[in-house]
């Protein structure tokens, strides 16, 4: 019997990819923030971890638009201005 490997990730989704794709995108913000915690005030991750509950709540409707790309797109670059998880993962930026 082959091992099994547990992942935090959930597969993505055939029936709705896009918005299984977007919801770990808005995840891989959250693990960022977490990291982050020392730097901010509780009440800024509370706020941030507020709007990121409701986004991931809202992201099956806002992913049925037909300009999904731009407003999911739009969303996440507003939440990379506060996690800067893209100068992370840029690999422009690395040493």
């Amino acid at each position: 019997m082959a091992p099994r490997i547990v992942t935090d990730q959930r597969p993505i989704s055939a029936q709705h990819p896009l918005a299984e794709f977007y919801r770990q995108e808005f995840v891989k913000h959250r693990r960022c923030l977490q990291k982050q915690r020392p730097y901010y005030s509780e009440s800024a991750i509370s706020d941030v971890e507020h709007a990121l509950t409701k986004i991931l709540g809202q992201l099956e409707q806002l992913c049925r638009c037909d300009n999904a790309d731009r407003i999911v797109g739009s969303i996440l670059k507003q939440f990379d201005l506060v996690t800067r998880l893209s100068a992370w993962t840029d690999p422009t930026h690395t040493h």
